[in-house]
């Protein structure tokens, strides 16, 4: 990341309470195969990666990834007119507000002919489930649990998974974390003090004391900062 600003990086939380900042984010889109997806380049290396480990063809498929606000919004309005005002609350996040327009997402489902654009099937178990406990070791988090959905504000959604970068993935769900609580959590710790995991070092902070390729904005107030040390 050679952009570095609070609204830039891996872990930019994007809510209801904070928005995509379209002008201060570094992306570099890549096609999905014969699809018209598009993923951020790292994510899209980590899911090919998943794909590859578990022998997929076309038993997952992606279901939607990058969309640009005025996508967003015309998915929003359609679904309140298709759907109603309820239904698109709980599914479809408001636009400037949806992960989807920062590359980092994917909708994921399972190839039954046909699927469901805004609610694709992604069961717990199978070659779903198998993704989905594959995915944290390549950067994925499911992103909107059932457990969770008083802190994202956002109905379960089983079908989509964030790209957060590794190792932040595997603690968000080893400690069963929405991406809030995590986000919330590293305030924490700083750079004297940093949360140790593995070989890794990680700690907020407001000021860019610290820089390299893996410092990422928090899209609030401050920076990520995540130090690797070889293990002896």
């Amino acid at each position: 990341m050679k952009n570095y600003n609070v609204n830039n990086g891996d872990l930019i939380l994007v809510n209801s309470d904070y928005k995509f900042v379209t002008k201060n984010f570094e992306m570099n889109l890549v096609k999905f195969d014969n699809l018209e997806i598009y993923l951020d380049s790292r994510a899209m290396s980590a899911l090919l990666q998943i794909f590859k480990k578990l022998n997929i063809t076309d038993e997952i498929l992606p279901v939607s990834g990058y969309r640009h606000s005025l996508l967003q919004k015309d998915i929003y309005e359609n679904s309140l007119v298709d759907n109603g005002e309820v239904f698109t609350k709980k599914y479809v996040a408001l636009p400037g507000h949806s992960e989807h327009e920062t590359g980092l997402a994917i909708d994921l489902g399972l190839n039954e002919g046909k699927i469901d654009y805004i609610r694709p099937d992604f069961p717990y178990y199978g070659i779903c489930q198998d993704f989905r406990n594959l995915a944290p070791d390549y950067g994925f988090i499911e992103r909107y649990p059932a457990d969770k959905t008083d802190i994202t504000k956002i109905s379960h959604e089983p079908w989509h998974f964030r790209y957060v970068g590794y190792p932040h993935s595997k603690i968000i769900t080893d400690l069963n974390l929405a991406l809030e609580e995590y986000i919330q959590a590293l305030r924490s710790f700083d750079k004297n003090h940093p949360y140790k995991y593995k070989e890794y070092l990680i700690w907020f902070g407001e000021d860019l004391d610290y820089v390299n390729e893996t410092v990422s904005g928090n899209n609030i107030d401050g920076y990520i900062f995540t130090k690797k040390f070889p293990i002896a």
